[in-house]
């Protein structure tokens, strides 16, 4: 049992060496010609630019909470805490690294069909997804055995789950801060080129299209990467810190009826990684651009997954927990685990039914152009909202089921019955999240297909190269909707098994934590946190206009001072440089304050009462998570009803229907690519930063 930890080290240190494997297998395959090679550096020196100027503001503030959690926690807490940032910084520059190199691969590829494409883009977004998994696991067994076991320090596990605040910290600046670069550029490049000057989209006459594909990586890959990488430690942080909170563990007295609960969200992760390995060696291309083949192909590595996750789940609950009497039925922590990943698994159902342009809600919306943007927008706006009461549903039958599993694992004697139900919740965040390596790599592969495409438009490859590439890129719009459904749904559930531990922490340290909204304090933290997601996304979304007016007007003054750009004459080249600085600065600029925001309003809150805060945690999950779904889907719904149009239904590119689609477009691409994805890290910042912090507050 005591080995499970090394275990679990060395299958990240396994999905490491498969993240090299991949990086080397892409860099071998032949990048295409000049033009293309050309293309593909610019857009990798646009993102390493960006992100180091991104690493260097937000280490800054990384620096200072290091200091406040020194001060405030423990001082090995900041160690733990920086480890955290460094490693998810260091995870989404490895994947935006290969994804800038996979792009003009996977175009070149594309010239022989999707059997070739297909899974040069996977693979490349099979190494963001190991060095997240990889990373991310690996640096939390290095923390569990270097801080509790070998060296069992004072507040070991306030110093663990700092390792959650710091990745935490980076996932939510990379999120805005990319999300902001990557839609400034994309509703600049739309609006102006698709709408007002009728040229294709990644048009290479387009000033901003370098700046949108350059936005890809940083946003959708990087920014996307730290989100994961913060939503897989903190889905494995959550169960061992309610044990630990709950009854005061300390790292060295920890009794035989705790120590099992700490290590099987660790053993879980060990099998999801395993798990993962086996099924990215499945994804194959097939010959068809039928998309509904291609999702094939590319689930086939997610299913199996799962499968082998569901079978080694079952038999790890047996082995840790049969033989032990506080356990009355071992295979009910194993009922919650699976519980979790199939209602994340049905949660990105969902949002593929909401979002596919295979099912009636896109076609629907597509429908709704031909009278004209603001139709378009009503119909986006409300698949999104009636997909998040089918999301919902299934995430209250997922606690439901998720608590029952935990409850019935329990011996009603046990000394850790009272949290059985509570811990089942936490165990299956880490269901959700088991197979994040290759859940991970699905999703980094639609930013690789986009960018393939832009490539192709602006090399001028023929006509064939871009329909097998979009036939890509189109796939690649629903798996990051399954992904995000993944993201969310963990959330709610890490950051309900949380907020419990925030709780006992607050009464371990002699406090009490009254959550009756008849008390005002409770009260008016309630309506606080439930008014705090909507603030955060306005503050994202208007971050993401005003950027997008800047880059609007660069366009629009490019097109009409510089002569025979527009027309395409021969050696006309526009200034990208300028819409790529334009971007970078905006999103730096902007992403300050939303990010400040998750992190100073509940130590605010905390230090003037914690029922306050005890609250506005409450209200900010509600909320937080049906936005976030919201977002998430309407804005995956509008992309995919302009991408249906643009594959030749209702009149086709350049027609009005599709300049209605294009506005629905780019209303819903700060809603799928700043603020939704944004929103799930909001939540558990703020409630991983009040249990830090929770001793301080008392």
């Amino acid at each position: 049992m005591e080995a499970i930890p090394y275990l679990a080290l060395v299958s990240a240190l396994a999905g490491l060496g498969l993240a090299g494997f991949f990086f080397q297998d892409v860099k071998k395959a032949s990048p295409g010609n000049d033009r293309m090679i050309f293309l593909m550096e610019e857009i990798q020196k646009g993102a390493k630019a960006f992100l180091k100027q991104e690493y260097t503001w937000v280490s800054g503030f990384a620096v200072v909470m290091a200091v406040v959690v020194a001060a405030f926690v423990a001082p090995l807490a900041a160690v733990s805490y920086l480890l955290g940032a460094i490693l998810s910084a260091a995870a989404g520059y490895a994947g935006m690294t290969v994804a800038t190199l996979a792009n003009a691969r996977t175009t070149e590829a594309a010239k022989d069909g999707p059997a070739k494409a297909l899974p040069i883009a996977f693979r490349g977004g099979a190494v963001m997804g190991f060095s997240v998994a990889g990373l991310a696991l690996g640096g939390l067994m290095l923390v569990y055995i270097i801080f509790v076991v070998a060296l069992q320090t004072d507040d070991a596990f306030e110093v663990l789950t700092a390792y959650g605040l710091g990745a935490s910290t980076i996932a939510l600046f990379s999120r805005v801060g990319g999300g902001i670069y990557t839609k400034a550029a994309d509703v600049g490049a739309d609006l102006v080129g698709k709408v007002e000057a009728g040229i294709p989209e990644d048009d290479p006459r387009n000033p901003a299209t370098i700046a949108d594909n350059v936005g890809d990586n940083v946003g959708d890959v990087a920014g996307m990467g730290a989100d994961l990488f913060e939503s897989y430690a903190g889905s494995i942080i959550a169960p061992i810190s309610l044990v630990a909170f709950a009854v005061s563990l300390k790292a060295d007295d920890i009794g035989s009826d705790a120590l099992p609960l700490l290590l099987f969200p660790m053993l879980v992760a060990f099998i999801g990684m395993i798990a993962s390995i086996i099924g990215s060696f499945l994804v194959k291309g097939g010959t068809s651009t039928d998309s509904k083949a291609l999702s094939k192909a590319l689930h086939l590595g997610t299913n199996v997954a799962m499968g082998i996750t569901v079978l080694g789940v079952v038999g790890a609950s047996l082995w840790l927990f049969g033989d032990s009497d506080q356990f009355a039925n071992p295979i009910g922590l194993a009922v919650s685990v699976i519980g979790g990943l199939l209602i994340g698994w049905a949660l990105g159902k969902t949002a593929e039914y909401y979002t596919s342009d295979h099912y009636g809600p896109v076609k629907k919306i597509a429908e709704q152009t031909q009278t004209g943007p603001a139709t378009t927008i009503l119909g986006g706006i409300s698949a999104g909202m009636i997909s998040v009461a089918a999301s919902v549903v299934l995430i209250l039958v997922g606690i439901g089921v998720a608590f029952w599993g935990g409850d019935y694992a329990f011996a009603e004697t046990g000394a850790l019955g009272e949290i059985g139900g509570l811990y089942g919740i936490a165990v299956a965040a880490i269901g959700m999240l088991a197979t994040t390596g290759v859940v991970v790599s699905v999703d980094a592969y639609g930013p690789i297909a986009d960018n393939a495409g832009g490539i192709a438009e602006m090399a001028e490859l023929d006509p064939s190269v871009r329909e097998v590439t979009d036939a890509l890129d189109s796939l690649g719009n629903t798996t990051a909707a399954v992904a995000k459904g993944f993201a969310v749904g963990s959330a709610a559930l890490t950051a309900l098994a949380l907020f419990k531990s925030f709780e006992f922490a607050i009464e371990a340290a002699g406090g009490e934590l009254n959550l009756n909204i008849g008390e005002i304090d409770v009260f008016i933290g309630l309506f606080l946190g439930a008014a705090l997601p909507f603030l955060f996304a306005a503050l994202t979304i208007d971050a993401v206009g005003r950027a997008a007016q800047e880059m609007i007007v660069e366009v629009r003054r490019q097109f009409a001072e510089i002569p025979g750009l527009r027309e395409g004459k021969p050696g006309v080249i526009p200034d990208s440089a300028r819409c790529v600085a334009i971007s970078t600065t905006a999103s730096l600029k902007e992403m300050i304050i939303p990010g400040a925001l998750a992190v100073v309003v509940p130590l605010v809150v905390g230090f003037v009462s914690v029922n306050a805060l005890g609250g506005l945690l409450a209200g900010s999950l509600v909320t937080g998570f049906a936005l976030a779904i919201f977002m998430a889907n309407a804005g995956g719904a509008w992309d995919n009803a302009k991408k249906y149009i643009e594959a030749g239904a209702l009149g086709g590119k350049g027609s009005d229907n599709h300049k209605a689609a294009v506005v629905g477009d780019t209303v819903g691409d700060p809603f799928k690519d700043t603020s939704g994805p944004a929103m799930n890290i909001l939540l558990k910042v703020m409630t991983i930063v009040s249990l830090v912090f929770a001793a301080s507050f008392v």
